[in-house]
């Protein structure tokens, strides 16, 4: 797909999850059923919950990205890794913003050193890291190949973000969509979820696209600028 293509698919997308989430607030404060024992603020589960999908979804793109770019030595694998990295980390930033408002109405509390709340933010903290790897040497190549082994290590720790409310004690409720026997969620509750999954999802795409197509554009007014010089 060339740079025009790609910002132009990048930019319908980011539209259309924008109109999503419209549409996912609609449905939150006036057409999903209110949670019986939380309340109201249960509501904050279809934006945490979706942000907490696309993060992970985005560093697990990250991580394969980054490990084909250490196998095949492509840039545009890099540019991929890195537009990944960028979205997965504004999406994280909501879930850990949404999770402790959440938390402090259910919990009593903003924050606890639980399992799957410290496995997060140590997650956040990895590929904060990995940004600051890129340009912590004088050859950026070295910088790109460090990064991307930790962009590897840090997705290595998000089957045990989702497993650790099953392996340990913890705060966090059993999981109620990704089960083996099935979601428990009410029908209207399930749906507003989906929808919102879909949206963020969609929304992530659309600002990978648009990411990855400014990488390319810069990269090539780099290549320019070093012909020229030369």
């Amino acid at each position: 797909m060339q740079v025009k293509g790609m910002r132009r698919a990048g930019a319908a997308l980011a539209v259309l999850g924008l109109l999503g989430l419209m549409l996912v607030y609609w449905m939150s404060f006036f057409w999903v059923s209110t949670e019986a024992t939380q309340g109201i603020v249960q509501r904050i589960f279809y934006v945490h919950v979706p942000a907490a999908w696309t993060s992970f979804l985005a560093f697990g793109l990250c991580a394969l990205t980054s490990g084909m770019y250490l196998w095949l030595r492509d840039e545009r694998l890099d540019r991929a890794a890195l537009s990944a990295a960028e979205g997965g980390m504004v999406f994280a930033t909501i879930m850990l913003t949404t999770g402790p408002l959440w938390g402090k109405i259910a919990w009593g509390t903003y924050w606890t050193w639980e399992p799957r709340l410290t496995l997060t933010l140590l997650l956040w903290f990895i590929f904060l890291g990995y940004f600051m790897v890129r340009g912590s040497t004088e050859d950026p190549g070295k910088g790109k190949r460090f990064a991307a082994v930790v962009a590897i290590v840090g997705a290595l720790e998000i089957p045990f973000i989702h497993l650790s409310v099953i392996w340990f004690r913890s705060l966090h409720p059993q999981p109620v969509v990704v089960r083996p026997e099935g979601p428990t969620l009410p029908g209207d509750m399930f749906t507003t979820l989906m929808t919102s999954l879909g949206s963020f999802t969609v929304l992530f795409v659309g600002l990978f696209l648009l990411r990855y197509a400014l990488e390319g554009l810069r990269s090539e007014l780099d290549a320019r600028a070093r012909r020229a010089a030369a």
